[in-house]
């Protein structure tokens, strides 16, 4: 625990073992610790630079620990102030990189490969630290890692910086097995979720900053692109706010009781209609059986008077219902 601040794994066994008897003579806790006194003495020299403990001006010489809630304090606020100096300094930096950037942007550092796999969910990873505002994503498989196992670093992110997700899927994210429990986990979690047919690939947005997109198509995304501000991620903005402007947003209501509540038939039916969604699909989103879809269907063509489903469509959206 101590090597968070800067303190090793044997200076941190010396400190405990020097708490837990009060006061001690080097040679003593050399014994402790089962190391030499010479290398005892050392250690206790470098716990007392650090604030960790005190030289007690007796003979034989001995030492007492530094209260550890008070010890750990002084370092949790140096390191705190270091790694403050270290942002300040990273600004200043991005600032100048930025100034570069605009003054004379280099084509050839405005896209990056990404290769191999570990790579690529690193990168994802980065693009979620490295967000201030908002992460937006295009989901559709295939995936690298199971599509159903979460996104720690997503919960993490939004509990902690309140970080927005956006996320639109295609339909075909949500054919696989347990994918839906997963995406309403994440709306739990604040992600604002939508699905739409006309998802044509993966694709993460970390603000107006970064893009990451798989360079095939539907193969696994092994390797991909990493586009830095550029008319290339411009396009790629607008394309995602155009996809997640036409996609349906997924809004399952939620009881105090954390029961679902029932969609609205038509709004919700019709929408996922919309999506291009199989009827398996639409099944597994609102919780039905397959039969229960195929009835509500038939019931809205009969309210509708119309003969496909096309036609019903049509006439729902005459009539205000989407």
């Amino acid at each position: 625990m101590w090597e968070a601040v800067g303190i090793s794994g044997v200076d941190a066994l010396a400190y405990e073992a020097l708490v837990r008897r009060g006061r001690s003579e080097a040679e003593t806790l050399a014994a402790d610790i089962a190391l030499s006194r010479t290398q005892t003495t050392r250690i206790l020299g470098r716990l007392v630079e650090r604030g960790l403990a005190t030289r007690l001006p007796v003979s034989p010489v001995q030492y007492v620990a530094v209260p550890p809630d008070v010890a750990a304090s002084s370092l949790i606020s140096e390191r705190q102030r270091e790694l403050m100096q270290l942002w300040a300094h990273a600004q200043q930096l991005a600032t100048e990189q930025a100034a570069l950037d605009r003054d004379a942007p280099d084509p050839a550092s405005l896209i990056e490969i990404v290769d191999g796999a570990v790579n690529v969910q690193n990168a994802v990873i980065r693009l979620q630290r490295t967000a201030k505002h908002q992460i937006r994503a295009l989901d559709m498989p295939p995936y690298l890692d199971h599509p159903v196992a979460g996104n720690p670093e997503q919960f993490s992110q939004a509990e902690e910086r309140c970080l927005v997700y956006r996320v639109v899927y295609h339909p075909s994210a949500l054919e696989i097995p347990g994918r839906l429990d997963d995406v309403w986990r994440r709306i739990q979690h604040g992600e604002r979720a939508r699905v739409s047919g006309r998802v044509p690939m993966k694709m993460v947005l970390c603000d107006d900053q970064l893009a990451l997109i798989p360079i095939s198509r539907r193969a696994v995304a092994d390797a991909a692109y990493l586009v830095r501000p550029s008319s290339m991620l411009d396009a790629f903005s607008e394309l995602f706010e155009a996809i997640w402007d036409r996609a349906v947003s997924f809004n399952r209501l939620k009881r105090a009781d954390g029961e679902a509540d029932r969609p609205a038939v038509a709004g919700e039916l019709l929408s996922l209609l919309a999506t291009g969604a199989t009827d398996e699909t639409i099944a597994r989103t609102l919780g039905w059986s397959v039969r229960t879809v195929h009835r509500h269907i038939h019931k809205m063509m009969a309210e509708t008077g119309a003969e496909t489903r096309f036609q019903a469509g049509m006439e729902a959206v005459r009539r205000g219902w989407i």
